[in-house]
């Protein structure tokens, strides 16, 4: 049987319904009119053989196989963007382009400020976003793919000169249906650990800060591994189960009391943000004016 390709637009429709959390939100992102976006998915739940979204009268939930497809549905998404700024590239030329590579929670809820302003400083500087996990972003940087990254991890090579631009904290999440959401006593670290949790893909800052302060404990197998936190939020949401998340990234759900966050007694995971780039130490041209504006934004911390 021939195989069809999934249409992209669709699939940004996917992901603006896990960002967003309706579909009609999301169509008008994709300026789609939306009983075209509601035909257009139903049209790939039929390709796949599976349901993609919850439809309820309040919005749209992703369904477990919706959140995995939404984790692939970005990949492709981002490769494709790549694919049309390659090609635009080889089509025009510049005079000045700064590419940048950042994780996922930098990307997601610091670098749309950050470039907003620098745009309006520097119109005629073309910029490349590239989003990778943080051990991804750090390999770019050192083999000169990119201008400037932003990681999240807790160290970075020794080769690479950097500086934290931001800083945040990550915090256990549950859904408040959840038993932890009663508990009246923190868990303990021991506990945590050996909970399958929903965590994100090795090599992801927030995995990495996550291991690292738990290597101690004996560990459970992870519930499910996603490649966004979007993507574990929207499961934690959900209900699928506990995960361990940037502030930056459950903020506006915990105040809402869509999520709640359950302390954890003697466990601290604050963390540092930073800009790292390759040799010489002195940043120049569109990445020191980039990070110019970063520096001005100030630290950030939640």
């Amino acid at each position: 049987m021939t195989r069809r390709w999934p249409d992209l637009t669709t699939l940004e429709l996917l992901v603006g319904i896990d960002d967003h959390g309706s579909l009609s939100a999301a169509s008008r992102l994709a300026h789609i009119a939306q009983p075209n976006a509601s035909r257009a998915v139903k049209a790939l739940e039929r390709q796949l053989g599976m349901p993609l979204i919850h439809r309820r009268s309040t919005g749209a939930t992703l369904t477990p196989q919706g959140t995995v497809i939404v984790h692939w549905a970005r990949r492709v998404l981002a490769n494709s963007r790549q694919l049309l700024d390659v090609a635009e590239g080889m089509r025009t030329e510049r005079s000045a382009e700064l590419t940048v590579c950042a994780s996922m929670t930098v990307a997601e809820h610091l670098i749309p400020a950050w470039l907003g302003v620098f745009r309006s400083l520097h119109p005629g500087v073309t910029v490349h976003l590239q989003v990778y996990n943080s051990t991804r972003v750090l390999e770019a940087v050192e083999v000169g793919m990119c201008d400037l990254g932003f990681v999240e991890s807790p160290t970075v090579p020794k080769s690479l000169p950097s500086v934290t631009v931001a800083r945040d904290s990550l915090v256990v999440v549950v859904h408040p249906d959840h038993p932890w959401a009663r508990r009246r006593k923190p868990l303990t670290v021991a506990e945590l650990a050996a909970t399958p949790l929903l965590v994100r893909e090795p090599g992801s800052g927030t995995r990495t800060t996550l291991d690292l302060a738990l290597h101690e404990y004996e560990r459970g197998a992870p519930l499910l591994e996603l490649g966004s936190s979007a993507a574990i939020r929207t499961s934690v949401l959900g209900g699928v189960g506990p995960a361990v998340l940037s502030t930056l990234a459950v903020e506006d759900q915990v105040k809402q009391g869509e999520l709640r966050v359950v302390a954890v007694e003697g466990l601290e995971l604050d963390r540092s943000l930073r800009a790292v780039w390759r040799p010489p130490r002195q940043l120049e041209g569109p990445a020191g004016d980039l990070m110019k504006v970063v520096r001005a934004s100030g630290s950030r911390k939640s």
